[in-house]
């Protein structure tokens, strides 16, 4: 059943829908559960002076049959005290309460949860927000799952206090990011490389400002890419390089986007331990953030331009895979002595970001599950940061932060170099046990010299970890955040 998000301006308590939300902030009743209150006779303020309702944050209660109430039922969602609920909070409850309702009788809902105190966010921000929250919340994995029949689902999301503009953004961006969500689910035997190559293609089709372009082995091999297609040269599994333009903004020089596209990574000769191998195929979500990112801004046709960059790649052992001692020979000419084949992101990142070069972008940043480092230093909650250009890096973070998609700066001092130096090449692919996720960076920074250029690690915040883990679809709220502010649209 597809969701649909609409805005309205009716009453709380003349609108005709299954179930009604409302928010309950403590001491404070929000402007629909007053309506609520005062229609039903007090019912709001008695359950409340009961105990049998709380405005404790993300506390549910379920009343039915309201008088004075045309909904069928209503939701209250508790909000905690007035001033203190954050972004990520909101977010939260937004995605708690759908997730609720979803498996009840009622399909058609009105939310009136835009009237949340959330300090610095103004209600046609909630809407936006509001809508990425239910589209995620409403997301079940189907490609290659047999669900058991459950309940209806939603099929109607009204929002009170939205306008039409502000409901499009949210479901844009939600869309974006249910893209990159379920490009990273799939398993790795349907999403190959050329599964990402067709899938570009496909939104080309489905979208006019996009213009797709694939690179395969032997246009790279022209290229000199040698880092990118020594990862790939143990697959049965072919590498492409994908370039998505997005033309919106006319002769201006573009925001550049490069997404590690590693379908699987088994660690090739430098072979992973079994356990938890399985999550490898999420090795490719940098690439997934990308296409996400695409998405949301062909569906906004945001005033500006736009390039998605994917080296799609499958690392694989082999007979005829690169091996540790190997030296390989970038795009760019530098010379990389091999120490781990696990290493590999880096090397079809490097490719990827001297092609990017050629468009001479305002700003490049690349996406990658790079670094297991990076997931001691900051565990699941935030990315890791780097670039050389505050300017940028500080735009990047306070956006992330604005959508509650955060990041945390790590250095990228010279300091860290050294320990890329080698006996036999220009660099090593490894820097040693010490600031693994730095030398990585440093890694790539040495591809982007000249350019405005900023990473992301996002080895700890792109999937959930388990059994019955899933992909994430962050940073592409961050990068369509990030995006939207340098279209003059944040």
């Amino acid at each position: 059943m597809s969701l649909q998000l609409i805005p309205t301006d009716l009453p709380a308590t003349s609108i005709d829908v299954d179930t009604l939300v409302i928010g309950l902030h403590l001491q404070e009743l929000s402007a629909s559960a007053r309506a609520v209150d005062l229609a039903s006779g007090g019912l709001i303020t008695a359950l409340l002076e009961s105990g049998d309702l709380s405005a404790k944050l993300y506390s549910l209660g379920r009343l039915f049959q309201v008088p004075g109430v045309r909904a069928r039922r209503v939701v209250t969602v508790g909000l905690g005290k007035a001033g203190e609920l954050d972004m990520g909070k909101f977010l939260k409850v937004v995605g708690d309460t759908a997730r609720s309702i979803r498996s009840g009788p009622g399909t058609r809902v009105a939310s009136y949860l835009n009237e949340a105190q959330v300090p610095n966010r103004s209600a046609a921000f909630l809407s936006r927000q509001q809508a990425v929250a239910v589209l995620q919340a409403n997301y079940r994995y189907e490609a290659t799952v047999k669900r058991k029949p459950g309940g209806p689902g939603l099929s109607e999301w009204q929002m009170a206090g939205a306008d039409s503009t502000d409901v499009a953004i949210g479901v844009a961006l939600g869309q974006g990011q249910l893209r990159a969500r379920e490009l990273g689910n799939l398993p790795p035997n349907i999403c190959t490389p050329a599964y990402l190559a067709k899938t570009a293609k496909e939104l080309e089709q489905q979208f006019a400002s996009l213009a797709v372009e694939v690179l395969d082995q032997d246009q790279m091999r022209a290229l000199n890419m040698g880092a990118l297609l020594g990862v790939g040269q143990g697959s049965a599994n072919p590498p492409y390089l994908i370039i998505m333009r997005h033309q919106g903004g006319g002769d201006a020089k573009p925001f550049v986007l490069v997404g590690k596209g590693i379908t699987f990574d088994t660690g090739g000769i430098s072979i992973k331990p079994g356990a938890g191998m399985d999550e490898m195929k999420y090795d490719m979500c940098g690439a997934a953030s990308v296409f996400g990112t695409m998405e949301a801004v062909a569906r906004l046709n945001l005033p500006i331009n736009v390039i998605g960059i994917v080296p799609a790649v499958e690392n694989m052992p082999d007979g005829n895979s690169y091996r540790p001692g190997d030296v390989l020979t970038s795009m760019s000419g530098l010379t990389i002595e091999v120490l781990n084949t696990d290493a590999e992101g880096r090397l079809i990142l490097c490719d990827a970001l001297t092609y990017a070069k050629r468009f001479e972008p305002q700003a490049l940043v690349d996406i990658a599950t790079l670094t297991g480092a990076c997931v001691v230093a900051l565990g699941k909650h935030a990315h890791g940061l780097m670039g050389k250009h505050d300017d940028l890096v500080e735009e990047l973070a306070a956006a992330g932060v604005q959508v509650h998609d955060r990041a945390w700066r790590l250095p990228l001092w010279d300091d860290y170099q050294p320990q890329l130096d080698s006996g036999f090449a220009d660099m090593a692919n490894i820097g040693g046990k010490n600031a693994g996720a730095i030398t990585a960076g440093c890694f790539l920074a040495r591809y982007t010299e000249g350019q405005r250029w900023a990473h992301l690690d996002i080895a700890g915040t792109a999937w959930d970890e388990g059994r019955k883990g899933s992909a994430t679809g962050r940073p592409v709220p961050l990068l369509t955040e990030w995006l939207l502010r340098q279209a003059g649209q944040g």
